[in-house]
């Protein structure tokens, strides 16, 4: 990745405050949870969060944060799946005090899936939310960071598939920096190197 497509990206975000944004978010979530395996990350049934998952999970590991490293919940786990991936909503019923329930989504979440998160918010667990300005969902969160709609007139600043690239990259971020820790500058490059491909 070369310098100058990580100034262009960096100044082209610097302009629409979502690199603070998603600072901010990330460094929350960082410090809710606090076991490996409490980030429990849901979405909905057509849309379950793979992509973000992975990237928090390689997060996780670069930044030496094991608890940064996802659950993904998912709603229908086929028989048979690997340990992993078999892991249902049930568990979102059985988070407790000290761990994350994280609901990405672009859509209105279900009522099953905002029950769920109320009796997990009930019990002491802390509630995270992407999404695009869903009010029920917010209302329970403790940290929402709303994606906007693209308007006629006023093309969103970002998509949601990049808020989740800036909120994974800035995950796996160490406030001070830290010896062999990747600083946003390398976070940016892999982030544009993944949305674009790397530099010829």
């Amino acid at each position: 990745m070369d310098t100058a497509r990580v100034a262009i990206l960096r100044e082209a975000l610097a302009t629409t405050g979502w690199i603070e944004a998603s600072r901010h978010f990330a460094a929350s979530l960082r410090r809710s949870t606090r076991a490996p395996g409490g980030l429990l990350l849901v979405g909905t049934p057509d849309d379950e969060p793979w992509h973000l998952a992975a990237h928090l999970d390689d997060e996780a590991r670069y930044a030496g944060i094991p608890q940064l490293s996802p659950t993904l919940v998912r709603w229908r786990p086929p028989p048979g799946s690997p340990q992993h991936l078999s892991i249902g909503l049930e568990r979102i019923q059985a988070a407790r005090r000290g761990e994350t329930v994280f609901v990405v989504t672009a859509d209105e979440a279900p009522p099953a899936l905002l029950e769920r998160v109320s009796d997990a918010r009930r019990i002491g667990a802390t509630v995270f939310a992407l999404d695009r300005g869903d009010r029920e969902l917010e209302s329970l969160a403790h940290e929402a960071l709303t994606v906007p709609q693209s308007g006629i007139t006023t093309p969103a600043p970002v998509s949601f598939d990049l808020a989740q690239h800036l909120v994974s990259a800035a995950a796996g971020e160490i406030a001070g920096g830290g010896r062999g820790r990747r600083g946003m500058r390398d976070r940016l490059a892999r982030l544009l190197d993944t949305i674009s491909g790397p530099a010829r």
